[in-house]
């Protein structure tokens, strides 16, 4: 285990008892946020191939050198 997860879970198990569940609340939110992050970037990915031809047109090359 990495030094700074050793760290904090000392910094956890310092807390009072009532405030765990804060802790656990606000990793579940982390934890949330970050597969709602994943989800966007994979979507993103998957539609990049059906905008390519509408990105890349020869009516729109002038707009390149902007």
């Amino acid at each position: 285990m990495p030094a700074n997860a050793r760290a904090l879970i000392a910094k956890i198990e310092a807390l009072p008892a009532d405030r765990l569940a804060e802790i656990e609340d606000f990793v579940d939110f982390i934890q949330q946020r970050e597969q709602e992050r994943a989800l966007t970037r994979a979507a993103a990915s998957t539609s990049t191939p059906s905008f390519t031809a509408v990105w890349n047109n020869p009516e729109d090359d002038v707009y390149d050198a902007l």
